[in-house]
């Protein structure tokens, strides 16, 4: 019987082993323990400890900090695919009185809310959550640090004030609503609000000195949606699945790609470092990859979760220090090792379960103007629009009820393509947010805009 272990092949077992190795030495780690899943399961486990004999499993709990802000997103799209919420709605709408109230859900979700860093001192993530025991407390008396909606600014106030959302048009705690709407149909049995046995100690290593000292794990009180969570390495491999593919129990595959969507103006700096924001989940462009996921600290841990979703593999690491390993580039450089050393095997093709004689006339070259295109039709039941010269926009479009196609990424995102017909039936041309496209470039049997020239086509006179 082949265990987990061994869907891995020897090398790329003893890379991934070699990588967690130097991070957790160069890091200066106590332990590091650090999971892979592929295909929807996980693959392989490594962990290092300072203390022989006691290297952490799979069960074994660590802080996750701001991996926490992932699962707090989740419970806001599960509310807007209710229909209790519309992304588009201020908070003030439904959580009144925070002096705050003219930031959207949205922007709450993807930290463009203009809002502090942080909340006012003292340090929150070191001092017990009831020194702010309401929103106010959290906010404080000067809020705001920009203009709502102009930047990408972190906020963890941010997520305090999503938290109290979901209390608010829930009817119960934040961490209550987390455990049934999410833990519990999910199978994360080892995520919770406080430590469960066992789990790791959070120590600060000092920085030049090998020595170390305990770190205080405080309870976050109104924080706690921020960055509260405990969990492990096979509970957010599991999430990591979900978040890849989506659970219909709790949030479809659709809500969870709008989540990995980049939703936030990136600064200049992040543009150069290909880093950017969906809802609730950090997007990284690094080795030739799109990754998301999400980093998080707390003072004694560091915690990452990185999902390559195009590879089909992902890589959660986690360590109990203050500083040390950077955790969101080691588990992206585990993506990288077994995508790179065991690319994934593409599912074999198979054509569509039947045939539609409508969308089949769609499909083929067509002209936008002088530039050609090809429309085509694929099992999933998608359109696909693109430049035959591999320069231009192109999209993909679902189908809708009334025979129309929404387009779903680049320029076209949100744009009907609509096929306009002859008295006889046939097929005219396709109209797509106003833009024509014809079987021939100025085709003057179709209805051009701003007509076509009567003496047609010619040389140089």
């Amino acid at each position: 019987m082949t265990t987990p272990q061994e869907l891995l092949l020897p090398a790329t077992r003893r890379a991934l082993l070699h990588r967690i190795a130097v991070a957790q030495s160069e890091g200066r780690a106590p332990s590091l323990v650090a999971a892979v899943v592929r295909g929807g399961e996980t693959v392989w486990h490594g962990a290092r400890s300072s203390v022989d004999g006691h290297g952490p499993d799979e069960n074994v709990q660590y802080r996750i900090g701001s991996i926490t802000k992932t699962f707090t997103a989740v419970l806001v799209l599960r509310l807007r695919d209710e229909g209790v919420l519309d992304l588009g709605d201020p908070l003030e709408k439904h959580l009144p009185g925070t002096r705050a109230g003219e930031i959207t859900v949205a922007e709450l979700l993807a930290h463009t809310g203009g809002l502090a860093a942080e909340s006012p001192a003292p340090w929150w993530e070191r001092t017990p959550g009831s020194l702010r025991p309401e929103l106010t407390d959290v906010l404080g008396e000067q809020p705001f640090r920009h203009s709502v909606g102009r930047r990408h600014h972190y906020s963890n106030p941010g997520f305090t004030l999503l938290g109290a959302l979901v209390e608010e048009l829930r009817g119960a705690p934040w961490q209550e609503v987390l455990r049934r709407e999410v833990l519990q149909p999910l199978g994360l049995h080892r995520t919770s609000g406080r430590p469960e046995m066992p789990h790791a100690g959070g120590w600060a290593v000092h920085p030049w000195a090998d020595v170390m000292m305990p770190e205080p794990a405080e309870d976050l009180g109104r924080m706690a949606p921020a960055g509260q969570l405990w969990s492990t390495t096979g509970d957010l491999a599991r999430f990591a699945v979900f978040l890849a593919r989506g659970d219909d129990r709790v949030l479809s595959a659709d809500s969870v790609r709008e989540m990995r969507t980049p939703a936030a103006p990136p600064e200049a700096a992040d543009l150069a470092a290909g880093s950017g924001y969906g809802l609730g989940m950090q997007i990284a462009h690094r080795d030739g990859r799109t990754l998301v996921g999400h980093s998080g600290s707390l003072p004694g841990f560091l915690a990452g979760l990185a999902i390559g979703v195009d590879d089909d593999v992902a890589a959660i690491v986690l360590t109990n220090c203050t500083s040390g390993p950077a955790a969101f580039t080691v588990a992206a450089d585990l993506v990288r090792i077994v995508a790179e050393a065991e690319p994934r095997i593409p599912e074999p093709w198979r054509p569509v379960a039947e045939a539609d004689s409508a969308v089949l006339e769609l499909v083929g070259q067509w002209y936008w103007g002088t530039q050609g295109f090809g429309l085509r039709w694929s099992a999933d039941g998608r359109l696909t629009l693109e430049p035959l010269s591999g320069v231009g926009r192109g999209a993909h479009f679902r189908p809708d009820a009334d025979g129309t196609w929404t387009g779903l990424d680049g320029y076209y995102a949100g744009e009907v393509l609509r096929a306009v017909r002859r008295p006889d039936g046939s097929v005219s041309h396709l109209d797509l947010g106003s833009f024509v496209f014809t079987r021939q470039p100025y085709d003057d049997g179709s209805s051009v805009p701003g007509g076509v020239d009567p003496e047609g086509w010619r040389g140089i006179q």
